[in-house]
């Protein structure tokens, strides 16, 4: 096809050729240039940054409240040590377990709801009900109530990283979208700062019940201030080519077929599904390893919980400027997206050596904090180039629904590795430790088996 752009030529004949740059298309999506109002997209992904914070820290004030909820309707008995509270104990994980079970169902479909409504009413509804599923918790009285009130935290949730990948693709040229990404994923770690000084002030003045008051009204403040924002009149405004090339990929056809025949789409889930329980793993598990292995108290893992937060901020921006910087270069989009994904890939290896550093260092935490921090760091820039490569293979009106189910993936890989490392972390840790250091050469090498070619060809990779 002579005038046409070939998007991945050395894929099976069943892969799509794309329209000439001349076809018209309904809806703006992915720029290849700035912006003429820099200024705009970037205030944007500050609102992201800040939803994302936000989205972290509701999901974290059960937890962090767990000492105020030694109360007679979690079932904990007065009088006898924290190691005999069988109920409380499985009353505390069976509300756990409902926000995540609700979590990962709820990606199913969110992504998909957000890519009917569009990226400002998708957005908006989804911070709506999980801000008011979270102010709902201050006016629970049982163990059910909570298990509600997260079930619907958890639906709520869902949407976040659908609406705001949605939105990255929308207001970002090619090259600057795994940035941004891991400037808004960054608050993931932000919260991690915030969340606990907050809430000790607040639940220290007003009780358990005002954190999730607190924390839940800032959902309804950023909603407000994000419908009062002219999200769609600035996008509509901006003087950029759009993604012409892709809209042709689901153009016309049910979105569901194309994605299941799409290799793109299956590079992208099996990724997520490879490498976010293992993001998980370092979530749930880091403070016990620590505490098991170096006797380290609630008090003494500030500073390296701190430390290990800090490189992970760090490794989430670096990750998303290789990219673009490579891309900036002259590389092409393949080039710069894989080659990042691969830098942080290899990062992750060291963290094998993890089970060793307490007998070579039994005295020293850091050595193992050292490798912790390197492996948390690749992980968010990981995360900060593959949640970009939907909108490299598809157009915007598909980009929330292929994140979502990409989540959902994670998110039962993430049960899957949890059940491995509830079996093996104490008894045979290195299994753990094996798994998650090569979880990423594994997904990459998968990445790029199924999709040798990724992105449409950029004018000036036609040129070169």
């Amino acid at each position: 096809m002579g005038c046409g752009l070939e998007v991945a030529h050395d894929l099976p004949q069943w892969s799509f050729r794309l329209m000439s740059s001349n076809a018209a298309i309904t809806e703006p999506g992915v720029t290849y240039s700035a912006p003429d109002k820099p200024s705009i997209r970037w205030f944007v992904c500050f609102l992201l940054f800040l939803a994302t914070t936000i989205n972290y820290m509701d999901r974290s004030v059960f937890s962090l409240i767990e000492p105020l909820l030694h109360l007679p309707f979690m079932g904990w008995i007065p009088g006898l040590p924290h190691t005999q509270q069988a109920a409380f104990d499985n009353n505390f994980g069976n509300v756990l377990i409902a926000f995540q079970i609700a979590y990962g169902v709820g990606f199913l479909f969110a992504g998909r709801i957000i890519d009917k409504l569009g990226t400002k009413t998708g957005y908006a509804l989804a911070i709506l009900i999980w801000a008011c599923a979270s102010l709902s918790h201050s006016l629970v009285g049982s163990v059910m109530g909570f298990c509600v009130a997260r079930v619907f935290l958890g639906l709520g949730e869902s949407g976040n990283f659908p609406a705001a990948i949605k939105a990255t693709a929308e207001w970002f040229p090619t090259e600057e979208r795994a940035l941004a990404t891991g400037l808004f994923n960054s608050g993931s770690n932000a919260s991690a700062y915030i969340a606990p000084s907050l809430i000790a002030f607040v639940t220290a003045k007003w009780g358990w019940h005002a954190a999730f008051l607190c924390t839940g009204s800032m959902g309804l403040i950023w909603c407000v201030i994000w419908l009062l924002f002219p999200y769609n009149r600035l996008r509509r405004d901006l003087t950029t080519r759009t993604q012409i090339e892709l809209t042709p990929v689901t153009q016309g056809k049910p979105i569901y077929s194309v994605l299941v025949r799409h290799r793109g789409f299956w590079a992208f889930c099996i990724g997520k599904g490879l490498t976010d329980p293992i993001w998980w793993f370092y979530l749930f598990y880091l403070p016990k390893f620590l505490n098991d292995n170096y006797g380290l108290g609630v008090a003494q893992m500030a500073g390296p919980l701190a430390a290990i937060y800090t490189v992970a901020s760090v490794g989430s921006i670096g990750g998303g400027w290789l990219s673009g910087f490579l891309m900036k270069r002259g590389h092409s989009v393949n080039f710069g997206r894989k080659t990042a994904m691969l830098v942080t890939a290899i990062c992750v290896v060291p963290i094998v050596m993890v089970p060793h550093m307490s007998t070579l260092f039994p005295h020293n935490a850091w050595p193992a904090i050292g490798l912790f921090c390197l492996a948390t760091a690749a992980h968010q820039g990981w995360s900060a180039n593959i949640f970009t490569t939907p909108g490299d293979m598809f157009p915007s009106t598909a980009i929330s629904t292929v994140v979502g189910i990409g989540g959902a993936f994670g998110a039962a890989g993430g049960a899957i590795f949890t059940w491995l490392v509830k079996r093996n972390l104490s008894l045979h840790p290195m299994t753990v430790f094996v798994a998650a250091g090569s979880a990423y050469v594994l997904a990459w090498i998968v990445f790029q088996l199924l999709v040798p070619r990724l992105g449409v060809a950029r004018p000036q990779d036609q040129a070169a």
